[in-house]
């Protein structure tokens, strides 16, 4: 049992009050240093679920995964979009540098069919990042996504509303995202693992509504037959 604890708190699973708890857990830098460094210098943990808590889509949430999802999708691995509020204008991220071939949207029908096709996501050794709408999620089937998460080694993010933020959540990161002054993005780190949570910071998210959804890639539409439950 003791050796049970021990690896716990060496990953970071077990929050102790009195320390800080460095995590050797995988993570992909954001490629914004300033928000790196309130992470602990980690970014988005791989294996794991992060959350982005906003009030509305379009103040800049896109263009905080833009770095990421250039690194991922030139390296060979799938980016996946699962239900986003609108369809994502391919000219723009193409321009920003992103590879068309390696995004894939896909529209589901029900909640079902959402969290099949974002575990299987999870699961594929070909996704790199996982960005999902999902809407109301109960608390157990967000540890069903968790689960999901920690069999495969790549990102996801969650996009929900930020009434949500007093929900428990057994994700890794959560942030709470508003819009500043001049094009900012505010961030408010609610949950890190394996440290304490409030820190804060603001980057500049220029031109951010070129990325407003228009356009789609690579579509792939639901229901899916024969799903599992």
């Amino acid at each position: 049992m003791s050796e049970i604890l021990n690896t716990l708190m060496q990953d970071a699973r077990v929050w102790q009050g009195h320390q800080h708890t460095w995590t050797t857990q995988s993570a992909e830098p954001t490629g914004y240093q300033v928000l790196d460094n309130q992470l602990g210098g980690i970014g988005w943990p791989r294996g794991a679920l992060s959350e982005c808590l906003l009030d509305e889509p379009g103040i800049g949430e896109l263009h905080l995964l833009l770095p990421l999802m250039q690194r991922l999708s030139h390296s060979g691995k799938t980016v996946f979009w699962l239900n986003p509020p609108h369809t994502p204008y391919a000219p723009a991220l193409a321009r920003e540098g992103v590879n068309l071939d390696q995004v894939v949207l896909i529209n589901t029908e029900d909640e079902g069919d959402f969290l099949w096709t974002l575990e299987n996501c999870l699961r594929s050794p070909v996704t790199g990042l996982v960005m999902a709408w999902p809407g109301k999620l109960a608390a157990r089937k967000i540890r069903r996504l968790q689960l999901a998460a920690e069999a495969g080694s790549n990102v996801c993010v969650l996009f929900r509303e930020r009434r949500y933020a007093e929900q428990n959540s057994p994700a890794a990161l959560r942030l709470e995202l508003a819009p500043g002054g001049q094009q900012d993005l505010r961030i408010n780190v609610l949950k890190r693992r394996g440290s304490w949570p409030g820190q804060r910071c603001s980057l500049a998210m220029d031109h951010r509504a070129d990325l407003a959804f228009q356009e789609a890639p690579r579509v792939v539409q639901g229901p899916w037959s024969g799903r599992a439950g």
